[in-house]
């Protein structure tokens, strides 16, 4: 077995025996911990009581973090005319329509996010097998197909956080830094998990929300009280 750094181990033993935690004490516990020399993301999974392959029980949404999520999000935006212009001046990276196609076909996927107008989808929708993968084909139930291309772009730009569950019944997502401070990552925290509880599908039976693990890049995970999470 490989033997564990020093600051792997200081970090186990910070977090041994600690579980079921109020949001504000793992957040506490996961800032005093984390040493490494660049700024760690805040991560959150949750284990949901769903399997997502039952189009009932499938839970997607976004949500806009009240503090923003500390990265710097690309985002594309197929559109054509006056809505390229309005996506352009909305601050969008990548702006175009077959020749934005074209590059995506070849490989060049530099952005975070992809947005369309509503006419624009049949050509996306020849990007599905490219996009879809990486959970960046446009989709009316999240916003993502718009004629409100500035209003979509400017959210993507200001801390929305899009989710959706994977096959496991898992959700994940970054909710900030941790140099933010520990009330802006507490807010953050208490709206993802308010977001996804409100996404609840009609299919879903028994516990909904089983689990709640939050954790920075680097360090280990720790478990969160889901009562206290979701505001019951």
């Amino acid at each position: 077995m490989a033997k564990l750094g020093k600051r792997t181990t200081a970090a186990r033993a910070a977090f041994e025996g600690k579980a079921n935690l109020s949001v504000e004490d793992a957040v506490a516990l996961i800032k005093g911990n984390s040493n490494v020399k660049f700024d760690e993301t805040i991560d959150i999974a949750l284990n949901l009581g769903v399997d997502p392959r039952h189009a009932d029980q499938m839970v997607r949404g976004s949500v806009t973090l009240p503090n923003g999520t500390g990265k710097t999000v690309r985002v594309a935006v197929f559109a054509r005319g006056e809505k390229a212009d309005e996506a352009t001046a909305a601050g969008a990276d990548v702006v175009g329509a077959e020749d934005l196609m074209e590059a995506v076909q070849g490989g060049k996927i530099d952005f975070d996010r992809c947005i369309a107008t509503p006419d624009m989808m049949p050509i996306v929708g020849r990007l599905g097998k490219i996009l879809g993968p990486r959970n960046l084909m446009p989709n009316p139930k999240i916003g993502t197909v718009t004629m409100d291309v500035k209003a979509a772009v400017e959210a993507a730009k200001g801390g929305e956080v899009q989710f959706k569950a994977e096959k496991a019944g898992v959700v994940h997502a970054g909710v900030g830094k941790v140099s933010f401070s520990e009330a802006q990552l507490v807010e953050n925290v208490r709206a993802f998990v308010d977001a996804v509880m409100k996404a609840k599908p009609t299919g879903a039976k028994g516990s909904y929300m089983q689990k709640i693990v939050v954790s920075s890049t680097m360090g280990p995970g720790v478990t969160l009280d889901v009562d206290n999470a979701a505001g019951n």
